[in-house]
C-alpha cells in the first residue's frame, strides 16, 4: 500500500491551520464515549464535521485518557473498521486512525485510512515497521508513561526540550526505517503526562517544535487544563478550546485537533481574515 493521494501537500499545510475532528468510537472517551458507538451514528458525526469544514477525520477505537485501561487488538479493529469502511464509501475525506497497535493500523489502513496517529510515537513492537510497510503519512506523539497513570505526579527537568528531544529521536527512528521525512507529523502531547504548567510551557514553545521543518499537531480540545484556565466548572469547554486551538494556530501549529469543528473553523477563518486584512487606522 502506498501513501495516499488524498494526504494534504506541503503548500497546503504552509497555507493554513487543518481542523482534525476527533471521532471516537469508544465507550469511555473522556468527552464523548458512547455516543458513537453504532456505525451509524459515527458515520452521521463524521460526516457533519466534514460539512462544517474539517479537513481530516480522526477515528479512535481505544480511550487514552488519564485512568483509562488498553483493550485488545480485536476490539479495536471491530470498532474502527467499519466505521472507516461506511465513512469512506460516502467521501474521499482524510481519514486518520488513533492507535498504536500495528494489527490495528494495517486493518485501518485496508479499510480506507490515509493517516497513522500514535500517541506512542512507533514505540509498539511492530509498530514502526508495519507504518513503514502501509506507507502512510504517521503522527508521532509524545507521552509520558501510560493513559493509566500518565498523571500521576509527571515530572520533567525542562519539559519542552525533553519533549521535542524525544520526538526529534522518533523520527529519525521513522527515517532510518525506511519514512520518508514529508510523512512524518509530530504532536507535543498536551495533556498526556503533563501538568498544567507543563502544557504552558509546551504551547509558550510550540515555536521550536514548527522550526523543525515537521508538521505540527495541536491536540487541545476539551481537555482539563481548558477547565482549569477557564476557572468555570460549569462551562462547556468550546470557547476554551477554541481559544486555545487559535493561539496554536497563530503560533504556528500545521493541524489542530478539535471535538468543536464549525465553531473552531469559523474562528480560524476570522483570524486569516484580520491577518490579511489592511491594518485598520
Amino acid at each position: 500500500m502506498t501513501a495516499s493521494s488524498d494526504w494534504p501537500g506541503s503548500e497546503t499545510l504552509s497555507a493554513r491551520t487543518l481542523v482534525m475532528g476527533i471521532l471516537n468510537v469508544t465507550p469511555d472517551s473522556f468527552s464523548d464515549g458512547g455516543r458513537y458507538l453504532r456505525v451509524d451514528r459515527a458515520v452521521g458525526h463524521a460526516m457533519q464535521m466534514i460539512a462544517e469544514g474539517a479537513d481530516i477525520i480522526d477515528i479512535g477505537g481505544e480511550s487514552t485518557r488519564p485512568g483509562s485501561h488498553p483493550v485488545s487488538a480485536d476490539e479495536e479493529i471491530e470498532r474502527v473498521v467499519a466505521v472507516i469502511e461506511a465513512l469512506r464509501r460516502k467521501t474521499s475525506i482524510v481519514i486518520s486512525v488513533d492507535t498504536s497497535k500495528p494489527e490495528v493500523m494495517r486493518a485501518a489502513a485496508n479499510a480506507g485510512a490515509s493517516i497513522v496517529n500514535d500517541v506512542r510515537a512507533l514505540q509498539l513492537a511492530g509498530a514502526i515497521e508495519v507504518a513503514t510497510e502501509l506507507g502512510l503519512p504517521v503522527c508521532l506523539m509524545h507521552m509520558q508513561g501510560e493513559p493509566e497513570s500518565m498523571q500521576v505526579n509527571p515530572g520533567y527537568t525542562d519539559v519542552v526540550t525533553e519533549v521535542l528531544q524525544f520526538l526529534l529521536l522518533r523520527a529519525e527512528r521513522c527515517m532510518a526505517a525506511g519514512i520518508e521525512r514529508e510523512q512524518i507529523i509530530i504532536d507535543p502531547g498536551f495533556g498526556f503526562g503533563k501538568t498544567l504548567q507543563h502544557n504552558l510551557s509546551l504551547l509558550a514553545g510550540l515555536h521550536r517544535f514548527v522550526a523543525t521543518g515537521f508538521p505540527v499537531l495541536v491536540g487541545l480540545s476539551r481537555k482539563s487544563m481548558v477547565r482549569a484556565l477557564a476557572d468555570s466548572p460549569g462551562s462547556d469547554l468550546a470557547a476554551g478550546s477554541v481559544t486555545l486551538a487559535l493561539y496554536a494556530a497563530r503560533h504556528g501549529a500545521h493541524i489542530v485537533r478539535v471535538h468543536d469543528v464549525r465553531q473552531t473553523v469559523e474562528a480560524l477563518r476570522i483570524q486569516s481574515a484580520l491577518e490579511q486584512s489592511p491594518v485598520m487606522l
